[in-house]
């Protein structure tokens, strides 16, 4: 019975220890973003994936003059942190038209980080960098 009741206690301790230091742990690197270039170009908004732990906006975009537009995956930061900004689950819709800053990825591939984009329908603009909101104690 003590030894029982031991292992329950520690298993109890590792467990709290654990779920302190796994965020952490969890927690990746935006060293995959290129922070120094901007794209910017006219999109149509394919999905808006509200999911922790980052939200997910799939645009279709030529950011190349004359190229076809393709699809493109933009990482935000967490729902909290963009409800906490005065965003939805609905602050985009499919078909969309916006125009989009994003910092690409720095492997070339469809993909970037989330800077702002211009409804232009309503001329609202949305604003959120993931490397901000990671740095910001306000938006944890």
């Amino acid at each position: 019975m003590v030894m029982r009741s031991k292992f329950i206690r520690g298993s109890l301790i590792f467990a709290l220890a654990f779920s302190v230091i796994m965020p952490a742990v969890a927690h990746h690197s935006f060293a995959m973003f290129d922070f120094d270039k901007t794209i910017s170009c006219p999109a149509t908004v394919k999905e808006f994936r509200w999911t922790n732990p980052h939200v997910t906006l799939l645009i279709e975009a030529a950011p190349n003059s004359g190229d076809a537009p393709e699809t493109w995956s933009l990482e935000l930061t967490s729902p909290g942190n963009l409800t906490r900004l005065g965003w939805t689950h609905s602050s985009f819709k499919p078909g969309d038209r916006i125009d989009i800053q994003f910092n690409p990825l720095r492997d070339g591939k469809h993909g970037g980080a989330f800077r702002q984009a211009k409804i232009q329908a309503t001329g609202q603009v949305l604003a959120s960098s993931v490397r901000d909101a990671n740095d910001s104690p306000n938006l944890k």
